[in-house]
């Protein structure tokens, strides 16, 4: 009779076994996680989540991290006492402000999980855009029109930029040696002012740069939802464009759903939007028949 040490062990070999076709489906290709959201808080899922960048650097993936920071930029905002304002889900950014931002996701969080992908056995190396140029930022402006008047007024978000061109040499030399990057949403004008940019959009824009198999976008839910409240699966472009036509897609969920239309459009193999706190989320989309979240493309 086997005993369940035994056991245990066949299991393990069988799933090996089991994700040899995805293993080699995504061989020697690039793959950018969008990392943020509750799981970037807690110490274990940190910890989860920098062993598994690294076991995919291991079994030949190239994984680029690309990461957030709202939270501890609120927290930190909050022990300065700067006040922030918010439009249509943008941080209006003055000049001191995006001296914190930039402190907060450049230092603080970057430098953490590079240091929990090293401690987990990997190389990684902490970047903004403004390294080696590799996000060149414009402002970002936003209209509205004034309930009273109907003219159209332009929004000034101060130093809240968007990606005008990605510089991808830098992350393709990485992709020939150990090194994982690990990339903080920071973007540098033509004029060399710093730009605060919404991590989604960043990560969004480096996977169509980098024509990446897989944008995985790491978020606090399961994926995008139908009417009857359930997660789909898999969707085309055209259909996500219908449900957020149709009101199924609203709220926080239209940006990060036409961030992943725009990076597939832009040559992404697909993107998936699933839930950071599944433990193992990574893992199981990438080499699971059943995946994880919600896959465009």
């Amino acid at each position: 009779m086997t005993d369940k040490k035994t056991r245990d062990w066949l299991t393990t070999a069988n799933t090996l076994s089991e994700a040899l076709p995805f293993l080699q489906r995504y061989d020697d290709q690039v793959v950018v996680i969008k990392y943020g959201g509750h799981a970037m808080g807690d110490e274990a899922r940190a910890e989860e989540f920098a062993r598994d960048i690294v076991l995919m650097k291991q079994v030949g993936i190239h994984p680029v991290v690309v990461h957030g920071g709202g939270p501890q930029i609120a927290a930190m905002l909050e022990r300065l006492k700067l006040q922030s304002s918010f439009v249509d889900g943008l941080r209006v950014t003055d000049g001191a402000m995006v001296e914190v931002v930039e402190m907060v996701l450049s230092g603080t969080i970057n430098k953490s999980i590079v240091s929990a992908i090293n401690a987990a056995g990997g190389k990684a190396v902490g970047l903004s855009g403004k390294d080696g140029n590799l996000i060149t930022a414009r402002k970002l402006l936003r209209k509205r029109k004034d309930p009273d008047s109907n003219i159209e007024q332009i929004i000034d978000l101060g130093f809240v930029g968007e990606p005008e061109t990605i510089d991808p040499s830098i992350l393709e030399t990485f992709s020939d040696s150990d090194i994982i990057p690990v990339i903080a949403p920071i973007g540098v004008g033509a004029d060399g002012e710093t730009y605060n940019i919404n991590a989604d959009t960043v990560a969004g824009a480096i996977a169509g740069a980098l024509n990446a198999k897989r944008l995985l976008m790491l978020t606090d839910v399961a994926g995008v939802k139908d009417k009857a409240d359930k997660v789909v699966t898999e969707m085309t472009t055209d259909e996500a464009r219908a449900r957020i036509t149709d009101g199924t897609v609203s709220g926080g969920m239209i940006p990060k759903v036409e961030t992943c239309i725009k990076a597939v459009e832009h040559g992404v193999g697909g993107v998936v939007i699933l839930d950071g706190r599944v433990p193992h989320a990574i893992l199981l989309e990438l080499f699971t028949e059943g995946g994880a979240g919600t896959l465009i493309r």
